[in-house]
């Protein structure tokens, strides 16, 4: 498998040096990233036409104040009048926006705010990723939990009171093959009502094998819409072909996933593009598949390690905000996920007004759950964190925070008869 060769080196080979630095300064070298590689299904959908005609087609910087006060006075929010939203002229309105997704938020989700936490069971991957810590070309310390070790980890992180994980692993078939992850579900299943998963995407017929093992929903971040962008920032490996990945969601649930995830990484491109299409991808999915229970996440980019500069473009707290007002007004009855990525006074705000669902106890670490939930040292290897957190609280502080807030906290709400 491409890259397979130096996922384990500690020191990169003068080959791997090399190759490297032909695929950063030479895109000629790099395989097309449209194009699919042997072993991708692909599947016949017209979602990531309708998507990508209307992100192409955005100006953003034609709407006016008049166009968002209209957006915010009509009932039902058109794809026009979200776009107006997103838009330049709607910071002003940022207030009137936080009050109109209350007022939905209130209305569709109530006052509750759900709970869950990762684990990241290995950080091996076959991809280079330009801003991605886990990227195959980072020397850093590489970790594939045992099942035992997993079971332990669960163990650990059920004993505090969490009732959903979501179970990630970096990017390597090889390393992190489908049987391993659905052995990890099953072990899950035992100690938690609700598993998601958070991996590589996979063809219809696997999504259906981790389904029976126990996984819930799915979770995919396209990074970027733009394919240009994302052409420059996936250098190697299987995340680089930019369409498999679009229709992640669309073969989970083929594969009978109850729901699925979306998010763009914002940041990387243009934000208010990539959000657009987020948003849009989660719209036409929705009237395709009425039945499924659908989520948006909208993540900033981190510090990373080896790379300790490296920030958003263009999105401050306030951008992020009117973001998520949008996606709330847009899509009242989507569910919508603010990550530990983000400060511990932003999300105690965001609740309040659009977001439904947080992570607490956060570690993106590998095998590290017990010494960060006890206090206790571990004797095994822990593996190196993908990025920096922000909100590092436990669930019995986040839990409390929440309803100091006078919101009720929920850490489960689905049973299975």
């Amino acid at each position: 498998m491409e890259n397979q060769f130096f996922v384990d080196s500690q020191h990169l080979s003068a080959a791997a040096l090399e190759k490297k630095h032909r695929l950063e300064t030479d895109p000629s070298s790099r395989k097309n990233h449209m194009e699919y590689l042997p072993g991708m299904e692909k599947i016949e959908s017209s979602v990531c036409r309708q998507v990508m005609e209307q992100m192409e087609r955005y100006d953003y910087s034609v709407y006016t104040a008049a166009d968002v006060r209209a957006a915010l006075e009509h009932e039902t929010c058109t794809v026009e009048d979200f776009k107006a939203l997103l838009s330049p002229a709607a910071q002003p309105f940022l207030e009137e926006m936080a009050q109109r997704a209350r007022a939905e938020t209130s209305k569709h989700f109530g006052n509750t705010v759900y709970l869950f936490t990762p684990l990241y069971i290995a950080n091996y991957c076959e991809n280079y990723c330009v801003y991605c810590g886990f990227n195959c070309y980072n020397h850093i310390q590489r970790m594939k939990l045992s099942m035992e070790q997993i079971a332990h980890e669960m163990q650990v992180i059920a004993e505090s009171g969490m009732e959903e994980i979501l179970i990630l692993t970096g990017e390597s078939r090889a390393k992190s093959d489908v049987t391993y992850i659905g052995e990890a579900c099953r072990l899950a299943r035992q100690y938690f009502r609700m598993v998601g998963l958070e991996i590589y995407p996979v063809n219809t017929d696997e999504y259906r094998y981790l389904h029976q093992c126990g996984a819930d929903y799915v979770t995919v971040f396209q990074e970027t819409y733009d394919t240009d962008k994302y052409e420059a920032l996936h250098l190697a490996g299987h995340k680089r072909v930019w369409p498999y990945r679009f229709d992640a969601q669309e073969r989970a649930l083929r594969g009978g996933m109850r729901g699925v995830a979306f998010s763009a990484l914002l940041g990387l491109s243009d934000f208010r593009k990539d959000a657009l299409a987020s948003a849009l991808h989660v719209y036409y999915l929705q009237r395709k598949y009425p039945h499924a229970e659908m989520s948006l996440s909208c993540p900033r980019l981190r510090p990373i390690i080896n790379n300790d500069k490296l920030h958003p473009l263009d999105v401050g707290e306030k951008q992020l905000c009117q973001v998520l007002c949008a996606y709330r007004i847009f899509l009242p009855f989507v569910g919508i996920t603010v990550s530990s990525r983000e400060s511990a006074a932003f999300r105690n705000g965001i609740v309040k007004i659009a977001a439904t669902k947080v992570s607490a106890g956060v570690s993106t670490g590998i095998g590290d759950h017990e010494s960060k939930y006890t206090g206790k040292e571990s004797d095994s290897v822990q593996g190196d964190e993908q990025f920096e957190i922000d909100d590092n609280r436990s669930l019995s502080r986040m839990y409390r925070d929440i309803a100091d807030e006078g919101l009720q906290p929920v850490l489960n709400d689905y049973l299975y008869v």
